[in-house]
């Protein structure tokens, strides 16, 4: 096995584990929302101590990162290298953590919008067979045209990016869409949208066309329709879509955005 296949088979490996963490966190997040409103906490409260209890695991991620040390034995060198490296992302852990703890954007989601997620019917047990159960077909019509609905594509359709433009990026956001995910993505992109309306609305009045950022050749993503599905995908798979972003697109246009959306695991540098 080559070194390249060794690296992509790893990091496959690293995506599944991170994977399965995040949706056992939307799980565990669910049942403490549904805890805290059967004693009488209302939502925006709950909503605050779930952001802190967020924000104090990153803050123990923060803690071991600061603690660890390079291999004993190490070359002097080696080790200003790796001390530099440890002080580089414990600041970004800490900037993650003063992020979660105040913007609550996508931390603490309410839980009367997680259940229509978490309700969704399980997947049949996979039968004793060497053939798998056919994913289930993603319309990009359909989500293109859910995605068009939203205040987020209320933009003049000359500011967009050229037609075919448009249609590589969306086909790249969706093939971020895993396949457990593809039966009525549509209407969870539709939830997502209402969930973040405040922020898609100041992203696209600050960024978007007409605005200074975007007079000088940056954030051209800002208000296309697509661009709700990256914003999405940025929450619930970040790894995956900076994944097959980089193997088709520019990644300036994607760190853009990431910069100005600002998601709770960012990727560019």
């Amino acid at each position: 096995m080559s070194t390249e296949q060794h690296d992509a088979d790893a990091y496959g490996r690293e995506l599944a584990r991170i994977s399965r963490h995040q949706s056992e966190a939307t799980a565990a997040r669910f049942t403490v929302f549904q805890a805290l409103a059967a004693v009488g906490i209302a939502d925006e409260q709950a909503n605050e101590l779930v952001s802190r209890l967020e924000a104090g695991a990153v803050a123990g991620a923060h803690t071991w990162i600061s603690e660890s040390s390079a291999p004993h034995g190490s070359e002097e060198r080696f080790e200003d290298g790796w001390f530099a490296g440890v002080r580089d992302v414990a600041t970004y852990l800490l900037r993650i953590a003063d992020t979660t703890a105040t913007a609550q954007r996508g931390r603490a989601t309410p839980n009367t919008l997680l259940v229509p997620h978490l309700e969704q019917p399980a997947p049949p047990a996979p039968k004793e067979t060497s053939e798998e159960r056919p994913a289930a077909v993603l319309d990009a019509k359909d989500v293109l045209t859910a995605a068009q609905r939203c205040t987020w594509a209320l933009t003049d359709p000359g500011n967009f990016l050229i037609p075919a433009a448009s249609e590589e990026i969306l086909a790249v956001a969706l093939s971020a869409v895993r396949r457990n995910e593809r039966d009525g993505y549509a209407q969870r992109l539709e939830a997502f949208a209402e969930q973040h309306r405040e922020h898609l609305a100041e992203l696209l009045r600050a960024y978007g066309p007409g605005s200074r950022p975007a007079s000088r050749g940056r954030y051209a993503l800002i208000g296309q329709p697509e661009t709700l599905i990256i914003c999405e995908r940025m929450e619930a798979a970040p790894f995956l879509l900076r994944s097959r972003w980089e193997k088709e697109l520019e990644d300036v246009l994607l760190d853009d955005l990431e910069f100005v959306w600002g998601p709770r695991i960012r990727l560019s540098r």
